[in-house]
């Protein structure tokens, strides 16, 4: 049987160190993604306000993609509303568990 070699054993404590490691690069990948959502939506929002004063003042150019931008801000901040939901009842149940 050949030898395998180039193999090293990793201590428990390297272990822990690179869990640690990972579990704040994931955090911080979380809340960049978040950010970016949020941006996006906020984004989406103005475009659609700037729309509507257009409709208003009857400067629109293309009444299609007026309805277009309101109708995609108006789902998109739907579903941040939903997001915030899940996560609030997600936190809400994790301080009910009991330790």
């Amino acid at each position: 049987m050949n030898n395998i070699t180039g193999l090293t054993g990793t201590s428990t404590a390297d272990l822990l160190k690179q869990k640690t490691a990972t579990q704040l690069t994931g955090g911080d990948a979380f809340a960049k993604h978040l950010k970016s959502a949020i941006n996006e939506v906020n984004e989406l929002n103005i475009k659609s306000e700037s729309a509507v004063a257009d409709l208003a003042s009857g400067q629109v150019k293309d009444l299609h993609q007026a309805a277009m931008a309101i109708g995609k801000a108006e789902i998109n901040m739907k579903l941040m509303l939903e997001i915030r939901n899940k996560a609030l009842s997600a936190y809400k149940e994790l301080g009910r568990t009991q330790l």
